[in-house]
């Protein structure tokens, strides 16, 4: 169909560059199939071309779809790596303690440190909520108090720390809201 389209068009600019006697005689015959030859060979190339760029893009496509799916399935992998020294402190400190109180709140918070540190490593940062303005995005109000020494809608109290990754709220801070009287 490619073919025969180039042909006709290459018959109809032939007769129109050389009149409409062109290809009546045996020499304009001759030179005309030379032209139709020419446009062949030349869409031959084009379409080996266009074959060889949608090959190149359909493995483009499939790359990218496997590159996508392996970072979803693996992306946790880095984070785990670094919390892993953390869960061997727990062990050795669980095995070390023995009924020594003490010696367990101190490997304890040794433990915390060392995980918080491995947070903020990754990115995570706990939310400072007491002092601040109440807001939605960045707070859950699980209690609100009447308060005369405090304006209305600041956090008065945090029941559980916030945090967030980059610019992200991972978890908001549960807090207890002051109600202007």
């Amino acid at each position: 169909m490619l073919k025969e389209s180039i042909n006709e068009e290459t018959v109809k600019a032939a007769q129109e560059e050389n009149g409409p006697a062109a290809g009546a005689g045996e020499d304009g015959a001759g030179d005309i199939q030379e032209e139709i030859r020419k446009y062949e060979a030349r869409a031959e190339e084009y379409l080996q071309l266009l074959q060889r760029v949608q090959a190149d893009f359909d493995n483009y496509r499939r790359r990218s779809v496997q590159e996508r799916e392996e970072a979803a399935r693996y992306c946790s992998m880095r984070l785990a790596g670094n919390l892993l020294p953390v869960l061997d402190n727990f062990e050795r400190a669980l095995k070390s303690s023995g009924d020594d109180v003490k010696q367990l709140r101190e490997g304890v918070e040794l433990i915390y440190r060392q995980f918080k540190d491995t947070l903020e490593k990754e990115g995570v940062r706990s939310m400072e909520a007491v002092g601040s303005e109440f807001d939605p995005n960045l707070h859950e109000a699980v209690m609100q108090e009447p308060s005369e020494e405090h304006d209305d809608n600041t956090v008065i109290e945090e029941f559980q720390k916030g945090y967030m990754l980059a610019d992200r709220v991972i978890r908001p801070a549960m807090v207890k809201v002051a109600k202007k009287i």
